[in-house]
């Protein structure tokens, strides 16, 4: 590629760049984009993706100072778009989604709203309930007794956090007494019990919110770390409807991962959704639909089709190595606290 045509192309930032939903975005829009790379740690191996004068360190998303020092490195690096990755930094970066488009930079982030419900289970449970199977829910706060979480999920059922990710808090409780070492605080929720098999379902959205473009549904079969190591894409109807169904619902304009788990019956009933491109992003676009690339582009005003479709394909991840100058490595950036 000539240095003219790479200069007319527009640069993308993404942040988190040590996860790897940051590094699959940044390989799948390195061919239309100059993309651009941000993280924390001097080490994510995102950053080593990029040309050095195109990363970035940042603070936590929970630090006052994030958005600031982001809108800073976008404007830096000359950024047309900015898609954050990390759970903590959506609701902050949504939150200013004008101050980025004073300076010409669009976000592909979930709009404050979205990121309400998807943030609070409970809130998701009760919204989503009319569209889609969810599990029956009782929020654990000074109302709520242990003989009623009993009646109402039988046993066993489970409990975990109203807010959280990557599974932190979650447990499967055989008896109502257990519930004595639980937090009576309305941050906990108890669930019953689904026994059948979890999927993911990966959606894309479109801008102006509406039917979604398309929801591809993934089997997670080995998981390591919270993430999938080996799955496969599944063409199923039901688990297709829901996924469309629930995104639908919480006006999805972007890309999220909605996870589902099959009832007893077989019926597919909502666990969570992850209001972000999810690490298994690569599953998806080996079958058929580039979410990556059709997001970024639909964030600068392109049309998204009215519907795609995709091919079932399995796949198992393995590391792989990114070799780098001694002098590239490794702190070329001052690393912060």
């Amino acid at each position: 590629m000539s240095a003219q045509a790479a200069a007319q192309r527009p640069v993308v930032l993404v942040t988190g760049a040590g996860g790897a939903a940051a590094v699959t975005l940044i390989e799948a829009l390195a061919d239309d984009w100059t993309v651009a790379a941000a993280d924390l740690d001097p080490l994510a191996v995102g950053l080593y993706l990029v040309p050095v004068e195109r990363r970035g360190l940042l603070p936590r998303g929970a630090d006052p100072r994030f958005v600031d020092e982001l809108l800073d490195l976008a404007l830096r690096v000359g950024a047309r778009l900015v898609v954050p990755t990390v759970d903590v930094e959506l609701a902050g970066v949504a939150a200013a989604r004008d101050r980025f488009a004073e300076h010409g930079i669009a976000l592909l982030v979930e709009q404050p709203e979205t990121l309400r419900l998807c943030l609070d289970k409970h809130l998701l449970m009760q919204h989503c309930a009319e569209v889609v199977r969810v599990p029956r829910t009782v929020l654990w706060d000074d109302r709520a007794t242990a003989a009623q979480v009993e009646e109402e999920l039988g046993l066993p059922f489970i409990v975990k956090p109203r807010q959280g990710a990557g599974g932190r808090g979650f447990a499967v409780l055989h008896s109502a007494q257990e519930l004595d070492l639980v937090p009576q605080d309305g941050t906990v929720i108890a669930q019953e019990h689904l026994p059948g098999e979890e999927f993911s379902i990966d959606v894309l959205g479109r801008p102006g919110g509406g039917p979604p473009v398309a929801a591809v549904p993934r089997r997670r079969d080995k998981v390591d770390s919270g993430i999938a190591v080996a799955g496969r894409t599944v063409a199923d109807p039901e688990l297709v409807a829901a996924g469309r169904a629930v995104a639908e619902r919480i006006g999805v304009v972007g890309v999220v991962n909605v996870q589902v788990r099959r009832a007893a019956d077989g019926t597919p009933a909502l666990l969570e959704v992850n209001p972000r491109f999810p690490g298994t992003m690569s599953l998806t676009r080996a079958a058929g639909i580039d979410m990556p690339r059709l997001a970024a582009q639909a964030a600068l005003g392109a049309d998204l089709p009215k519907s795609l479709d995709f091919t079932e394909v399995a796949v198992v991840r393995h590391w792989a190595d990114v070799v780098v100058p001694v002098a590239d490595y490794p702190f070329t950036l001052d690393p912060r606290p």
